[in-house]
């Protein structure tokens, strides 16, 4: 899953502020939104002080899901992963918590009645990316807390933000209403996964068996907590939807090509047999211009929505309150494709689709040389899409291209995948998260799309056709890299600490029973 882009906008306030903000404290038009009532009746500061006692074994519940890392590309300890879910969900007051099989690893349906009018869908993901720890500055999983200079405390470690981090503090949320005696002003339907990092190829399994498809349509829309404020400004960006992705391998072999070895054999043969890894080279060459940044697939750019009027405006306008020089920073480059103009650039990121190479793997790849001819070469890829491409068509038309090119050989593996997501600006989630962010002083840009992926057209598509999205305060970085973190106590004044964001969710809950 990956990080949108934040906003920069004024209205910054710090983090003293925003905790009386919390408690009900705030001054002016504040005091008149959804959950302000709340606050004033005493019930957020009894909150905020169970959460504030349970801060330690919110630190401890976090540390210890790191310690136990599920990655489904590696087959590794999936049952314990959701195992370990059910008694996180057990845990945190839902009655009702089974496991769920699929065709693949198994999922997590839960529930929380509290005899509330609504209900809210939560979903989490319990499976994280690989690592390897020749690359950290900290063993991956032991979950250290350490001081990070411009941050405060925070804990590293895989999963830190991506995604434990943030649902271990939306579940230190609901520990801490149940410790003040508070009931949720919402019931809760929670659905986890453990291949969100192999492209969710099982998710919809879940989701839409026929009582869990009924639980999810009650809800008023679905959100996976996220920890995404912006270091330099506190901000956040609302997507209204996100780009689908297609996960896959291409591969070329002597066995299947008919030509070049069965195996890898002495590189000196070249002069006179064919090679499976040129084999791949070529036929990637096929999919996208020479300098690799629009896909020529056959027919691949044909339901290519263009952005609205209305989404080159909210670019527009994230454009004038972000930072570019902070962006490139960020992402260690000095220009963007063919030089573009910051909003170009910005335009592009949400509206293109891409066919990335993830890696190349093939032959000898240790230290020094070797001396070989491979017999197999693999690309793994990945495509993000937009509305209106579909997963299956962009598959078929990526099959069928090769084959019409001369490489019918080449084998495609694909492991995983879903649609691009969309959610109505005027829909009682985005509302309510607004409402939350600005009640909070929280500077928020309205963003069309989220370049990375997530599984939310499970939940916005047909049959559970719900709104749904990321919401969360605090922050964290790192994701799918080296030294991932998050921050438990904030020194920045502009972004929660792990207690703070708690309360952005017990803010939330409360907003969106009150919402209209």
């Amino acid at each position: 899953m990956a990080k949108d882009f934040q906003a920069d906008h004024l209205g910054r306030m710090n983090l003293a502020d925003r905790r009386t903000v919390l408690r009900g404290a705030a001054a002016g038009a504040a005091l008149f939104a959804p959950g302000a009532a709340l606050a004033e009746s005493g019930d957020l500061a009894a909150i905020r002080k169970a959460v504030a006692a349970g801060h330690d074994q919110a630190v401890q519940r976090l540390q210890d899901w790191i310690r136990l890392p599920s990655i489904a590309a590696e087959n590794r300890d999936m049952e314990k992963g959701c195992a370990h879910m059910m008694a996180l969900a057990r845990d945190a007051g839902f009655q009702h918590v089974e496991r769920v099989p699929t065709s693949g690893h198994p999922g997590v349906f839960a529930t929380l009645d509290a005899g509330a009018k609504k209900w809210m869908g939560i979903y989490f993901m319990y499976d994280v990316k690989q690592y390897d720890p020749a690359e950290w500055s900290v063993p991956p999983v032991e979950a250290r807390l350490i001081d990070k200079a411009g941050f405060g405390k925070v804990i590293m470690g895989r999963g830190a933000v991506n995604q434990k981090g943030p649902e271990a503090t939306f579940l230190a949320a609901l520990h801490a209403l149940r410790a003040a005696g508070r009931k949720l002003p919402v019931n809760l339907v929670l659905v986890a996964e453990g291949e969100e990092e192999i492209g969710s190829p099982h998710f919809s399994e879940i989701v839409h068996r026929p009582d869990v498809l009924a639980a999810m349509k009650k809800c008023v829309g679905v959100i996976i907590p996220t920890g995404w404020q912006s270091p330099s400004t506190g901000g956040v960006a609302v997507n209204l939807g996100a780009k689908g992705v297609i996960e896959f391998e291409l591969i070329a072999s002597g066995e299947k090509w008919g030509r070049g070895p069965a195996r890898d054999i002495h590189s000196s043969e070249k002069a006179r047999v064919d090679s499976p890894a040129w084999r791949l080279v070529a036929a990637l060459s096929t999919l996208v211009t020479p300098d690799g940044n629009m896909p020529v697939v056959d027919g691949y750019m044909d339901n290519v929505r263009p952005l609205t009027a209305r989404e080159k405006a909210l670019i527009a306008e994230a454009g004038r309150t972000m930072s570019e020089a902070d962006a490139k920073r960020a992402l260690g480059v000095e220009r963007w494709i063919g030089d573009l103009p910051w909003q170009q650039a910005l335009e592009r990121l949400a509206a293109v689709p891409t066919i990335n190479i993830e890696g190349l793997v093939s032959g000898y790849t240790g230290p020094g040389g070797k001396t070989v001819l491979p017999g197999r070469a693999v690309a793994k890829i990945d495509c993000r899409i937009v509305p209106n491409q579909t997963k299956d068509e962009a598959v078929a038309k990526i099959r069928a291209h090769l084959d019409k090119h001369g490489f019918q050989d080449v084998e495609m593996a694909v492991s995983g995948g879903y649609d691009p997501t969309e959610t109505a600006e005027d829909s009682k989630l985005v509302k309510a998260e607004l409402a939350v962010y600005a009640r909070n002083k929280v500077p928020t840009t309205v963003y069309p799309r989220l370049a990375g992926s997530w599984p939310g057209v499970v939940f916005t598509g047909q049959p559970v056709g719900l709104p749904a999205g990321q919401f969360g305060l605090g922050h964290g970085s790192g994701a799918h890299a080296p030294d991932e973190y998050f921050v438990i106590e904030s020194t920045n004044p502009k972004i929660a600490g792990m207690d703070d964001a708690a309360m952005g969710f017990v803010d939330f809950l409360y907003e969106i029973a009150a919402v209209g």
